[in-house]
Protein backbone atom coordinates (compact mmCIF):
# COMPACT_ATOMS: atom_id res chain seq x y z
CA UNK A 1 0.00 0.00 0.00
CA UNK A 2 1.48 3.31 -1.03
CA UNK A 3 1.53 6.29 1.30
CA UNK A 4 0.73 9.74 -0.09
CA UNK A 5 4.02 11.29 1.07
CA UNK A 6 7.26 9.61 2.09
CA UNK A 7 9.47 12.11 3.95
CA UNK A 8 13.21 11.52 4.12
CA UNK A 9 14.98 11.00 7.45
CA UNK A 10 15.51 14.74 7.76
CA UNK A 11 11.90 15.47 6.92
CA UNK A 12 12.87 17.09 3.62
CA UNK A 13 12.43 15.65 0.14
CA UNK A 14 15.19 14.35 -2.08
CA UNK A 15 13.06 13.71 -5.17
CA UNK A 16 9.99 15.73 -6.17
CA UNK A 17 8.22 14.81 -9.42
CA UNK A 18 5.78 16.83 -11.48
CA UNK A 19 3.75 14.78 -13.90
CA UNK A 20 0.74 15.24 -16.17
CA UNK A 21 -0.28 15.59 -19.78
CA UNK A 22 1.41 17.85 -22.30
CA UNK A 23 0.34 21.44 -21.71
CA UNK A 24 -0.31 20.98 -18.00
CA UNK A 25 2.57 23.27 -17.05
CA UNK A 26 5.07 20.71 -15.77
CA UNK A 27 8.14 22.43 -17.14
CA UNK A 28 7.14 25.90 -15.94
CA UNK A 29 6.29 24.71 -12.45
CA UNK A 30 9.33 22.43 -12.10
CA UNK A 31 11.64 25.33 -12.99
CA UNK A 32 9.90 27.60 -10.52
CA UNK A 33 9.94 25.00 -7.78
CA UNK A 34 13.65 24.28 -8.14
CA UNK A 35 14.43 28.00 -7.97
CA UNK A 36 12.14 28.62 -5.01
CA UNK A 37 13.55 25.69 -3.01
CA UNK A 38 17.12 26.86 -3.64
CA UNK A 39 16.23 30.38 -2.52
CA UNK A 40 14.92 29.04 0.78
CA UNK A 41 18.21 27.26 1.48
CA UNK A 42 17.27 23.83 0.15
CA UNK A 43 19.50 23.40 -2.95
CA UNK A 44 17.49 21.93 -5.80
CA UNK A 45 18.07 21.23 -9.48
CA UNK A 46 15.54 21.08 -12.30
CA UNK A 47 15.72 18.00 -14.54
CA UNK A 48 13.79 17.46 -17.76
CA UNK A 49 13.20 13.77 -18.30
CA UNK A 50 11.73 13.84 -21.78
CA UNK A 51 11.46 10.76 -23.93
CA UNK A 52 12.31 12.45 -27.22
CA UNK A 53 8.80 12.32 -28.71
CA UNK A 54 8.82 16.03 -29.64
CA UNK A 55 12.29 15.78 -31.18
CA UNK A 56 11.29 12.80 -33.28
CA UNK A 57 8.15 14.66 -34.33
CA UNK A 58 10.29 17.49 -35.69
CA UNK A 59 12.52 14.95 -37.44
CA UNK A 60 9.45 13.34 -39.02
CA UNK A 61 8.42 16.71 -40.43
CA UNK A 62 11.87 17.31 -41.88
CA UNK A 63 11.80 13.91 -43.55
CA UNK A 64 8.34 14.48 -44.95
CA UNK A 65 6.73 11.87 -42.72
CA UNK A 66 4.07 14.15 -41.26
CA UNK A 67 4.31 15.62 -37.77
CA UNK A 68 3.80 12.43 -35.79
CA UNK A 69 6.85 10.67 -34.33
CA UNK A 70 4.85 7.45 -34.34
CA UNK A 71 4.69 7.55 -38.14
CA UNK A 72 8.45 7.72 -38.23
CA UNK A 73 9.27 4.93 -35.78
CA UNK A 74 6.04 2.97 -35.52
CA UNK A 75 4.11 2.64 -32.28
CA UNK A 76 6.23 -0.12 -30.75
CA UNK A 77 9.48 1.49 -31.91
CA UNK A 78 8.56 4.89 -30.52
CA UNK A 79 7.52 3.49 -27.13
CA UNK A 80 10.78 1.54 -26.93
CA UNK A 81 12.96 4.53 -27.84
CA UNK A 82 10.97 6.78 -25.50
CA UNK A 83 11.32 4.30 -22.63
CA UNK A 84 15.09 4.04 -23.09
CA UNK A 85 15.69 7.78 -23.42
CA UNK A 86 13.55 8.62 -20.39
CA UNK A 87 15.26 5.89 -18.34
CA UNK A 88 18.68 7.33 -19.17
CA UNK A 89 17.53 10.87 -18.35
CA UNK A 90 16.11 9.87 -14.96
CA UNK A 91 19.19 7.82 -14.08
CA UNK A 92 21.46 10.77 -14.85
CA UNK A 93 19.29 13.18 -12.87
CA UNK A 94 19.12 10.99 -9.79
CA UNK A 95 22.83 10.18 -9.80
CA UNK A 96 23.99 13.78 -10.23
CA UNK A 97 21.53 15.11 -7.67
CA UNK A 98 22.60 12.51 -5.11
CA UNK A 99 26.30 13.21 -5.67
CA UNK A 100 25.74 16.96 -5.31
CA UNK A 101 23.43 16.66 -2.32
CA UNK A 102 20.62 18.52 -4.08
CA UNK A 103 16.90 17.94 -4.32
CA UNK A 104 15.98 16.54 -7.75
CA UNK A 105 12.95 18.36 -9.13
CA UNK A 106 11.82 16.05 -11.88
CA UNK A 107 9.90 17.29 -14.92
CA UNK A 108 8.30 13.90 -15.69
CA UNK A 109 9.19 10.60 -14.04
CA UNK A 110 8.73 6.86 -14.46
CA UNK A 111 4.93 7.00 -14.20
CA UNK A 112 4.88 9.21 -17.29
CA UNK A 113 6.21 6.31 -19.32
CA UNK A 114 3.60 3.92 -17.98
CA UNK A 115 0.87 6.46 -18.83
CA UNK A 116 2.36 7.00 -22.30
CA UNK A 117 2.27 3.27 -23.00
CA UNK A 118 -1.37 3.09 -21.94
CA UNK A 119 -2.37 6.22 -23.87
CA UNK A 120 -0.79 4.85 -27.05
CA UNK A 121 -2.43 1.43 -26.67
CA UNK A 122 0.84 -0.27 -25.87
CA UNK A 123 0.77 -3.90 -24.83
CA UNK A 124 0.73 -5.12 -21.24
CA UNK A 125 4.09 -6.69 -21.96
CA UNK A 126 5.51 -3.30 -22.92
CA UNK A 127 4.34 -1.78 -19.64
CA UNK A 128 5.58 -4.78 -17.67
CA UNK A 129 9.03 -4.46 -19.24
CA UNK A 130 9.09 -0.71 -18.57
CA UNK A 131 8.12 -1.24 -14.95
CA UNK A 132 10.86 -3.83 -14.53
CA UNK A 133 13.44 -1.43 -15.95
CA UNK A 134 12.24 1.62 -13.99
CA UNK A 135 11.94 -0.33 -10.71
CA UNK A 136 15.58 0.62 -10.10
CA UNK A 137 14.52 4.20 -9.36
CA UNK A 138 13.18 5.32 -5.97
CA UNK A 139 9.61 6.44 -5.66
CA UNK A 140 9.55 10.25 -5.30
CA UNK A 141 8.98 11.72 -1.86
CA UNK A 142 6.02 13.46 -3.43
CA UNK A 143 4.51 13.35 -6.92
CA UNK A 144 2.42 16.30 -8.08
CA UNK A 145 -0.10 15.50 -10.80
CA UNK A 146 -1.00 18.70 -12.65
CA UNK A 147 -4.63 18.27 -13.64
CA UNK A 148 -5.68 20.45 -16.56
CA UNK A 149 -8.69 20.71 -18.83
CA UNK A 150 -7.77 19.38 -22.31
CA UNK A 151 -8.97 22.60 -23.98
CA UNK A 152 -6.69 24.67 -21.74
CA UNK A 153 -3.78 22.33 -22.45
CA UNK A 154 -4.33 22.56 -26.23
CA UNK A 155 -4.36 26.35 -26.04
CA UNK A 156 -1.04 26.37 -24.17
CA UNK A 157 0.55 23.94 -26.63
CA UNK A 158 -0.61 26.01 -29.58
CA UNK A 159 0.84 29.17 -28.02
CA UNK A 160 4.33 27.70 -27.93
CA UNK A 161 3.96 26.88 -31.65
CA UNK A 162 6.26 23.85 -31.53
CA UNK A 163 3.80 21.00 -31.86
CA UNK A 164 0.12 20.16 -31.49
CA UNK A 165 -2.06 17.73 -29.58
CA UNK A 166 -5.78 17.09 -29.87
CA UNK A 167 -8.21 17.45 -26.99
CA UNK A 168 -9.21 13.84 -27.55
CA UNK A 169 -5.67 12.54 -27.10
CA UNK A 170 -5.05 14.70 -24.05
CA UNK A 171 -8.25 13.36 -22.50
CA UNK A 172 -7.02 9.84 -23.26
CA UNK A 173 -3.66 10.64 -21.64
CA UNK A 174 -5.38 12.02 -18.55
CA UNK A 175 -7.42 8.85 -18.28
CA UNK A 176 -4.22 6.81 -18.63
CA UNK A 177 -2.63 8.62 -15.69
CA UNK A 178 -5.73 8.19 -13.57
CA UNK A 179 -5.80 4.46 -14.35
CA UNK A 180 -2.33 3.88 -12.92
CA UNK A 181 -2.11 2.10 -9.55
CA UNK A 182 0.23 4.88 -8.41
CA UNK A 183 -2.39 7.56 -8.97
CA UNK A 184 -3.78 7.17 -5.44
CA UNK A 185 -0.43 8.40 -4.10
CA UNK A 186 -0.31 11.57 -6.25
CA UNK A 187 -1.04 15.03 -4.90
CA UNK A 188 -3.50 16.36 -7.49
CA UNK A 189 -3.02 20.05 -8.31
CA UNK A 190 -5.55 22.13 -10.23
CA UNK A 191 -3.31 23.40 -13.05
CA UNK A 192 -5.92 25.42 -14.94
CA UNK A 193 -4.96 28.75 -13.36
CA UNK A 194 -2.12 31.17 -13.88
CA UNK A 195 1.46 30.04 -13.22
CA UNK A 196 1.43 31.98 -9.92
CA UNK A 197 -1.81 30.33 -8.80
CA UNK A 198 -0.56 26.85 -9.63
CA UNK A 199 2.79 27.48 -7.94
CA UNK A 200 0.99 28.62 -4.79
CA UNK A 201 -1.04 25.39 -4.73
CA UNK A 202 2.11 23.29 -5.10
CA UNK A 203 3.86 25.30 -2.38
CA UNK A 204 1.01 24.82 0.06
CA UNK A 205 1.28 21.05 -0.25
CA UNK A 206 5.06 20.88 -0.33
CA UNK A 207 5.25 22.93 2.87
CA UNK A 208 4.27 19.81 4.79
CA UNK A 209 7.60 18.29 3.75
CA UNK A 210 9.95 21.26 3.70
CA UNK A 211 8.60 23.19 6.66
CA UNK A 212 7.57 26.85 6.84
CA UNK A 213 10.67 28.07 4.95
CA UNK A 214 8.98 27.23 1.64
CA UNK A 215 6.58 30.11 1.23
CA UNK A 216 7.39 31.62 -2.15
CA UNK A 217 5.24 30.58 -5.15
Amino acid sequence: MYSRVRPTVTGRPRVVALVGVDGSGKTTQAHRLATALSETGLPATYWQNAGGRRWFGRLARRLGRGSDAQRLLGRAGLLLVESVLRWLAIARALLRSRLRGRVAVMDRYAVCQYASIRAHDGSRVAEWLARRAYALFPRPDVTFFLAVDPAVAVHRIDLRAEDHESEEFLATSTAAYRSLPEFATFVVIDANGTPDEVAARIGAHLGALTGPTYARP
